[in-house]
């Protein structure tokens, strides 16, 4: 059995390489299990799965029907194939907890990854880093829980921004590998795009000024910064971050340390 939170919820059970779902039909018994799989292991209240299913207006019986829910739940993750590999719902004191025993969980899968790939770039291996980064990113299939955590509790609108939060940061480590590997061209093309799809994170208007730099651009990489100075004086009237600053007059001196290959020979 496997559990996907990376991307639209799924739970999927694996037979003879043939993947079979096992999500519920009904978006309440969706947002029940997700909230299980945000704290998976721990218990979490009654209180609180009322709260993300019902929000501030649960009905009069919203613990019965919580019950019947969790049934229900329990019946479809106990259809999985191999019982070794499954997944059970078990109460505890105030509440619920989601074992996985053995079952598969990509966030489990993501985070140790992208600690790896840190690891590895702080002792300059760079290959491998990039390796271990685009792996961890594989996993993603597009916003976490997307679909779900709209309008829902506290609970899983935090996890899904956690985990997107997550995501662009696995994002932001990729780019840097690749400037310190010399892909400075290939990367220019993502780089627009990411500084539209965020654009407040300073850290890719930094590394588009470096990769527009490197590809002899220099002016497109001033206008970088300009961009970035005048959209973050308007929408929330500060100036960019030092780094970028000293980027900047970096790139208006043609400074020699904005050169790849002493960068290359500082990471190793």
């Amino acid at each position: 059995m496997r559990f996907e939170v990376l991307g639209p919820l799924s739970v999927v059970d694996c037979v003879d390489g043939q993947r079979r779902s096992l999500l519920p039909s009904a978006i309440k018994k969706r947002i029940l299990l997700a909230a299980l799989l945000s704290r998976a292991g721990e218990i979490v209240s009654t209180p609180s799965l009322i709260s993300e299913i019902w929000g501030d207006r649960p009905p009069a019986k919203a613990r019965g029907a919580l019950h019947v829910y969790m049934a229900q739940l329990r019946n479809q993750l106990a259809q999985a194939s191999v019982t070794d590999n499954a997944a059970t719902i078990v109460t505890e004191g105030p509440g619920y907890a989601l074992r996985l025993i053995g079952a598969e969980f990509d966030q489990t899968e993501f985070e140790p990854l992208l600690g790896r790939a840190r690891s590895q770039l702080q002792h300059g291996e760079l290959s491998a880093a990039g390796t271990t980064i685009r792996h961890a990113l594989g996993l993603w299939r597009g916003p976490a829980l997307a679909g779900l955590a709209e309008g829902t509790g506290t609970m899983l609108g935090v996890f899904a921004t956690c985990l997107d939060e997550e995501y662009v940061a696995a994002l932001e480590l990729r780019v840097e590998i690749d400037l310190l590997l010399g892909r400075h061209r290939e990367v220019i093309a993502e780089l627009i795009r990411l500084v539209h799809d965020y654009p407040l994170r300073e850290t890719f208007y930094k590394q588009l000024m470096l990769a527009f730099y490197r590809s002899e651009r220099r002016a497109d990489a001033l206008n970088c910064f300009v961009q970035l100075r005048s959209r973050l004086r308007e929408e929330l009237g500060v100036e960019p971050c030092r780094p970028i600053q000293q980027l900047h007059q970096a790139v208006l001196s043609a400074d020699p340390s904005l050169d790849r290959h002493q960068l290359n020979t500082a990471a190793s």
